[in-house]
């Protein structure tokens, strides 16, 4: 009887798995893959995804590196492909730290401490251990594509509901390229789009020569702004020697009103490395 009893039980979930594998929606998923490519795809990635000149939003966010826990919320402004600008407040509800970032520094106000950085990426990337510049951190902050990078060789599959395009090797175009050390910088790439929305809703990156480092993010609750979508939840993950983790909610998003990006800094400020 037992025997009889698994046996029915194998036979019903492997049914089931037979079932969702020849499934409408799964065949009506597939049915543009094989007759278009994963360049239709990718095409309506790039059709769905946010196009704007400015932004803004507040954020609250919860912050987790190893066993240390921090929970802030903020504004984020930015001027497409030129600044980004935030300002962080903790629970206090007293600005802490006023950051800028453009294709080129990264300058930060830490008014607890009374100082101030002014720097590139690669300060950046050593405390976080990425390899990051403003195109990928703009685009993962909003759940956009990457824009000045070339567009590879994607493949094209249906996962768990949802569409996959995958590429082993995506470079910065080179006439974007700003010095040799960012010739090094080839991603790995997968990116998930939901099945109607074509909106990105993961996506990871991980260079090639360096294993151990990835980045991801997750990207929910849509809402529509003017006409497009766009994630009101998002959480990221940068998988290194410590592990980052944020989780961020967006509220009183503002596309295309032009912005201001305040940043003095105090005389009585010294510079921190």
């Amino acid at each position: 009887m037992r025997l009889n009893r698994w046996l029915i039980i194998t036979v019903f979930i492997s049914g089931l798995f037979l079932v969702e594998s020849c499934s409408p929606a799964r065949k009506m998923m597939i049915a543009p893959i094989k007759e278009e490519g994963p360049d239709y795809l990718f095409a309506k990635l790039k059709e769905k995804e946010l196009k704007f000149n400015w932004f803004s939003a507040k954020f609250s966010a919860e912050y987790q590196n190893g066993s240390k826990k921090n929970s802030f919320s903020g504004q984020i402004r930015i001027r497409k492909d030129s600044l980004i600008w935030i300002s962080l407040t903790p629970m206090l509800g007293i600005e802490a730290v006023r950051l800028m970032i453009s294709q080129d520094s990264v300058k930060l106000i830490n008014r607890l401490n009374n100082t101030y950085f002014i720097g590139d990426y690669e300060y950046v990337n050593r405390f976080l251990n990425t390899n990051i510049d403003y195109d990928l951190l703009q685009a993962f902050l909003l759940g956009n594509d990457l824009q000045f990078y070339e567009n590879g060789k994607f493949r094209a599959a249906v996962d768990r509901g949802e569409y996959k395009l995958s590429t082993s090797e995506r470079q910065k175009l080179k006439k974007y390229v700003r010095s040799s050390d960012e010739k090094l910088k080839i991603f790995i790439q997968n990116i998930w789009l939901d099945a109607r929305s074509f909106k990105i809703t993961h996506a990871e990156v991980k260079e090639i020569r360096r294993d151990n480092i990835k980045l991801e993010s997750t990207y929910d609750a849509f809402e529509d702004q003017g006409g497009q979508l766009f994630p009101g939840e998002m959480k990221y993950i940068i998988w290194a020697e410590n592990t980052i983790r944020v989780s961020a909610g967006f509220s009183k998003i503002i596309l295309d009103l032009p912005q201001q990006f305040p940043f003095k800094i105090p005389a009585s400020y010294t510079r921190g490395n």
